[in-house]
């Protein structure tokens, strides 16, 4: 075991209980996400994991050893942090910020010098950022800076105190995405407060809910959606939500369809070409790997057309994606609101496997909110449809729209 709280209790002075005989195992390799309203003592607790704040009683332990025996100092150098407001130095390099904690393990300074460009390029900024001060950069990069200083010393627990709350909701979403990829290449346990339930049952292995200093509910975001423990649980969640947790369809990779996709190398004439073959007016773009690299339409052709560039020369690189073992809720959830008309689907190494239309996930919401009301009604016709579900990871870059729609106005 991990990390593990047992009988953990906060009291401030005044007599106020801000936690409640907390309990919580928690192994190596989870994604554990605190929420509940103000107060619930949820930034109290994780804050006790690394004697930020000291518990009033009850133990925790990490890997079996109470922290109440480690030095404070040395405990917080072996856990990651991450908040809010970022909390770079601003007097420090970016290079400087992200070697913090290994320059005070006592790291040589080529293996930090590595680990720095090492750790940007998991958050695709450029090098030579590492040389730049954190007022030179946009809220959203320091934010990804913030993230990978806390992954930089190869701490085995990263704690993270609602560090988008801040953000605009792409750059939001974006920084979801980055944390739960880097958190599954890493292995890493995270453990993460968050007043946001979308955030939540994205991002988490398990949820913990607390209200008033207890734990309301701990259980996967699947399960706290089928089953929610009680009425303030259920209010938590929302009604708005899609929370008809079916068994028939679970992944976008399960309704993705054929991409219709011409490569870097290839001439605009045979481009063209594609396109009117296949009646689309946009072609995805792949490299000769067959990674998703970017799209390009039919003006944009039509403006280089002659040029002699290819493909890769003038493909807009700036492509919102999905990943095929993404869940469908949040898909359905951020597509549908963004109005795009399909979005193409990758696997684990970037590949283009196929495209996910709008028309397949009005599908899915239609039969996760009426399925069960038309299936009654329709028994005597033999039309009843088949229930899908809907649930939820996505992954991709909130950016320009792709479509791929033939001359009739049908969906490819």
């Amino acid at each position: 075991m991990l990390l593990s709280m047992e009988h953990l209790t906060k009291v401030y002075s005044g007599g106020k209980t801000a936690v409640d005989d907390f309990n919580l195992e928690v192994e190596k390799g989870e994604f554990i996400c605190f929420i509940g309203t103000s107060g619930s003592g949820k930034t109290t607790t994780m804050r006790m994991i690394n004697r930020m704040l000291e518990q009033s009683s009850g133990t925790i332990k990490i890997n079996g050893e109470d922290i109440a025996q480690m030095n404070p100092v040395k405990l917080r150098r072996k856990i990651g942090y991450v908040i809010q407001n970022v909390g770079l130095m601003p007097h420090m390099t970016i290079q400087d910020n992200i070697t913090l904690v290994p320059k005070l393990l006592k790291w040589p300074v080529e293996k930090r010098n590595e680990r720095a460009k090492e750790m940007i390029k998991l958050v695709e900024l450029p090098e030579e950022f590492l040389d730049r001060y954190p007022s030179e950069l946009s809220g959203g990069q320091q934010q990804r800076i913030g993230v990978i200083r806390a992954l930089a010393a190869d701490q085995d627990i990263i704690l993270m105190d609602e560090p988008f709350g801040a953000l605009d909701p792409i750059t939001r979403e974006s920084l979801q995405d980055l944390v739960k990829d880097l958190q599954e290449k890493s292995g890493k346990t995270f453990i993460f407060v968050t007043h946001d339930m979308d955030e939540a049952l994205s991002l988490a292995t398990r949820v913990v809910i607390m209200s008033y200093g207890k734990q309301v509910q701990v259980d996967t975001p699947d399960n706290i959606l089928r089953h929610p423990a009680n009425k303030f649980v259920a209010d938590l969640i929302g009604q708005d939500r899609l929370i008809q947790a079916r068994p028939s369809i679970t992944t976008v990779g399960q309704v993705a369809t054929k991409a219709i996709s011409a490569r870097e190398d290839q001439t605009l004439k045979q481009a063209l070409g594609e396109m009117h073959t296949k009646r689309v007016d946009t072609l995805l773009v792949t490299n000769n790997e067959g990674k998703l690299t970017g799209f390009v339409g039919i003006e944009r052709l039509n403006h280089y057309y002659g040029s002699g560039k290819r493909i890769g020369d003038i493909m807009d690189s700036n492509v919102f994606y999905v990943r095929k073992d993404s869940v469908i809720r949040d898909t359905v959830d951020r597509i549908l609101k963004r109005g795009f008309r399909n979005v193409p689907v990758i696997d684990d190494d970037g590949k283009l496997i196929g495209i996910v239309t709008r028309a397949t996930l009005v599908d899915i919401v239609y039969d996760a909110l009426w399925g069960e009301a038309d299936k009654s009604s329709s028994n005597d016709s033999g039309q009843a449809k088949e229930t899908k579900d809907t649930t939820d990871k996505e992954t991709g870059k909130p950016q320009a729209e792709v479509t791929q729609t033939t001359e009739d106005g049908d969906q490819k």
